[in-house]
């Protein structure tokens, strides 16, 4: 079905419900790799000087798609503010030491850094983009790279 727009406002609101969906499911990739990362920190080393509380584990946040400032925006972060029972180290503190492949903010053999890592594997290889291109191709759009 074609959709005649006369004006800019029209093609934003004509555009608006693909791009919701769209970016709400690139978000979805970017939840479920940093999750994969987080899992993958934990499952990679095990304490032996101090008990773990994995309130890290359990930090990333995805907050769905929503308009924003004549756009759509979707957010996933860690929640650092959430983590409030490590003994002398901040949620804050965790979460930096996790990218920089520490544990407990020692030195360990099993080095996933949680947040480049994600990036690396989402972003910077590109793959959200090509995510995109298919997305837009699949609800008709004409997209070329």
């Amino acid at each position: 079905m074609a959709i005649h727009v006369n004006n800019m406002d029209e093609l934003a609101k004509a555009i608006q419900p693909v791009l919701l969906n769209m970016v709400d499911k690139m978000a979805d990739r970017v939840h479920e790799t940093l999750n994969y990362f987080l899992q993958d920190y934990y499952s990679g080393y095990e304490p032996s000087s101090y008990q773990r509380s994995k309130d890290f584990l359990f930090s990333a946040v995805k907050v769905d798609a929503h308009p924003y400032k004549g756009g759509v925006k979707a957010s996933v972060y860690i929640d650092y503010d959430s983590m409030n029972s490590y003994v002398n180290a901040s949620g804050y503190q965790v979460a930096k030491w996790a990218n920089e492949g520490r544990h407990g903010g020692m030195e360990v053999s099993h080095k996933p850094h949680v947040w480049d890592d994600t990036l690396d594997e989402t972003v910077n290889n590109g793959e959200l983009l090509k995510m995109a291109i298919q997305y837009l191709k699949s609800k008709g759009f004409s997209v070329r790279t």
